[in-house]
């Protein structure tokens, strides 16, 4: 039979204050501890939940509190064995206030008598505050009275008050309903008190845990990928959106993230047509590519487009920059490398300057492709506090293709040795993959593409890849 669980005040504190009762006469084995004695004065589940670091099934036993006030005891806790056959101890507590002090890291899970709701917690003689048969609990008004119109009053505020515990919820078996309605509010699973036995109790209290653990990495699951949504939508929105309305030329881009599961990184461009027809295009890269990189890139890719359709071009601009670069970034070892090209509005000539950054590549019909002159470049932004940066004038013809790109598509390495692509490297391929027809879009991805498989698999490091086109 199972062995009612006890109201003595005087049990001796063991276990760090749970004391084990010695089993009852007719076999049954170990159940609670008192209430009054138990002084374990651990921090609540509120602040610290007992799934974190305590899975169900290892050297650890299974603790379960049990909440209910009947001062006839007729509310019985059989015999107890976790999976591995070791005793769920008990705990008791006969109103939110004993369950709130009894609550610590090692309690798993809660039996809630939902008959508690009907009769005021802390009635009865039972202990509150204020002194035996006063019928409060110090719950801030959570525990109510019998003419409280919410019969799962007293569950809700468990729930408040252990969101980490597995709960479960005790009625009788006219009261099913009840039962079925605990469960949507949030309880794991009801139990009907006359069919209360030790297997299907301690049945109950394993799936009730492991069902907790279940929700907790689940709804940890779905806020991630809410974290992940958000970041992709805020990166998503900081990506450029070239503004050539009225420009005769064509444009593509190709970027690609060094970091995983991301949309932005360290590397960033831009293209703007001013109201003269001149058009701007600016590909950079920030050192590193994780997201505080990638932050400074943006902030320094919108102080670009904002000085440019100021009508700033050439040192003057680069030297705005660099200042933009030197009070946001986070570390003074912290530079970028930037290459501007501003092409005049009949296309035929540009002005390009170079800030550390590999010089474009362009294509013309009937010659092959070449790198622009590249000898009077200046240093990276952010490494000398008084550099200058000239701007060279460059004659690109009647029809054209420029390509701008990082650093990301050229140091990737070639076969098994430390051998990279490089700068002549990356020349040679396009100048096959422009012969073999491609251009645009399709020229951009198969650079992109036939260097990551020269480098054995993904290139480790941003690439963004420019291509602007002129026909006659």
């Amino acid at each position: 039979m199972p062995a009612p669980i006890p109201r003595q005040r005087a049990i001796p504190a063991a276990e760090g204050g749970q004391a084990q009762a010695t089993p009852a006469a007719d076999g049954a084995g170990p159940i609670g501890d008192s209430t009054a004695d138990d002084n374990t004065g651990g921090p609540t589940a509120a602040a610290r939940g007992p799934l974190d670091d305590d899975p169900v099934g290892n050297s650890t036993n299974l603790t379960l509190l049990v909440i209910e006030d009947d001062p006839a005891g007729s509310l019985s806790v059989p015999e107890l064995l976790d999976s591995a056959g070791k005793p769920i101890r008990i705990r008791t507590a006969r109103n939110l206030t004993e369950a709130e002090r009894l609550l610590t890291d090692d309690v798993h899970c809660i039996l809630l008598d939902l008959a508690l709701t009907g009769r005021g917690n802390g009635g009865n003689g039972g202990p509150g505050p204020g002194g035996p048969g006063n019928g409060g609990t110090g719950t801030d008004g959570a525990d109510r009275g019998a003419d409280d119109p919410d019969e799962l009053a007293v569950l809700k505020h468990v729930l408040r008050l252990a969101p980490r515990h597995a709960v479960l919820a005790l009625t009788a078996s006219g009261d099913a309903e009840i039962g079925a309605q605990a469960v949507r509010v949030g309880a794991q699973d009801y139990l009907l008190r006359e069919e209360l036995d030790g297997r299907l109790l301690s049945r109950a209290i394993r799936y009730a845990v492991e069902r907790k653990r279940a929700d907790a990495a689940q709804r940890q699951l779905t806020e991630s990928r809410l974290r992940a949504q958000e970041n992709a939508r805020l990166e998503r929105g900081l990506l450029p959106t070239p503004l050539l309305d009225g420009s005769p030329l064509r444009f593509a881009a190709r970027y690609r993230p060094g970091r995983s599961r991301a949309l932005l990184g360290g590397d960033f461009y831009d293209t703007v047509r001013t109201p003269d027809g001149s058009v701007h295009v600016m590909i950079g890269d920030v050192c590193g590519h994780g997201p505080d990189e990638a932050a400074l890139g943006v902030e320094l890719r919108i102080a670009w487009r904002a000085l440019t359709f100021a009508g700033l071009v050439g040192d003057e601009l680069l030297s705005t920059l660099q200042r933009v670069l030197e009070h946001e970034r986070a570390d003074e070892e912290i530079f970028a490398t930037l290459c501007t090209v501003d092409i005049a509005p009949d296309g035929r000539r540009a002005g390009l300057c170079l800030a550390g950054h590999p010089s474009p590549l362009i294509a013309r019909p009937g010659r092959p492709a070449e790198l622009l002159p590249y000898d009077d470049g200046g240093p990276a932004l952010g490494l000398l506090p008084r550099a200058r940066w000239p701007r060279r004038q460059v004659e690109l013809g009647g029809s054209w293709s420029l390509m701008l790109y990082t650093d990301g598509l050229i140091e990737g390495r070639i076969g098994e040795g430390n051998q990279r692509l490089g700068q002549d490297g990356m020349v040679e391929m396009v100048r096959r993959q422009i012969a073999s027809g491609l251009g645009g879009e399709e020229l951009l991805e198969a650079a992109v593409n036939e260097a990551r498989a020269l480098n054995g698999g993904d290139l480790t490091d941003d690439v963004a890849v420019l291509l602007l086109d002129r026909a006659r």
